[in-house]
């Protein structure tokens, strides 16, 4: 009878060191499996060269900073500056690098904006200066970065991939916008059109 106890007890544990295995495995392996995608799409020539662009436009412009708040696209945001040039509502930049990129190439400056929804303070990052057309034809003004790039840039991090942008599909490249201190304040955004 306890030959038989030792058996199943052992048997039990055998099943359970092999599922804590399987999930160890997808614990390990699945962010690792998202960190190859989007090192693969990391290299994607033509949003790699659009994003060099941007970095470059602005960074000519000054080192980036937040100074005070105005309304863009109907929301309270603060105002994003290179240097001393204001970026909010200004399309110069945006628009060189999206007719640099050739055909479908959109460009966004996004802004962090803590918004207060009863007592929680949420995390938006606010287009504030874009390329990116809705559907009426006016630009983006306003509009709000959405997953799965929300996540990566909260984090502090780039994100290369495939993303819903209004309604069309497209190949982009989000990467932080970083104060002097290292803290994400905003972020740079390309892509075209799949």
């Amino acid at each position: 009878m306890l030959r038989t106890g030792v058996v199943i007890a052992v048997h039990a544990v055998r099943l359970v060191a092999k599922k804590a295995l399987v999930v160890l495995v997808i614990a390990i392996g699945f962010p690792g499996l998202m960190l190859m995608a989007s090192a693969a799409n990391a290299q994607e020539p033509r949003t790699q060269a659009s994003m060099a662009a941007l970095k470059d436009k602005t960074a000519k412009l000054g080192a980036p900073k937040l100074e005070g708040t105005e309304e863009v696209g109907g929301k309270s945001v603060p105002v994003l500056y290179f240097g001393s040039t204001k970026m909010n509502s200004n399309f110069t930049v945006v628009d060189e690098v999206a007719k640099e990129g050739g055909p479908g190439t959109v460009v966004t400056l996004f802004v962090k904006a803590g918004v207060r929804l009863e007592q929680h303070e949420l995390e938006e990052y606010i287009r504030v200066a874009t390329s990116v057309q809705l559907p009426d034809g006016t630009r983006a003004l306003g509009t709000v970065m959405g997953s799965p790039a929300l996540e990566s840039i909260k984090a502090g991090y780039p994100y290369f991939g495939e993303v819903e942008v209004h309604g069309s599909a497209y190949i982009t490249r989000y990467e932080p916008i970083k104060d002097a201190s290292g803290e994400t304040m905003g972020a740079y955004f390309v892509g075209y059109k799949k």
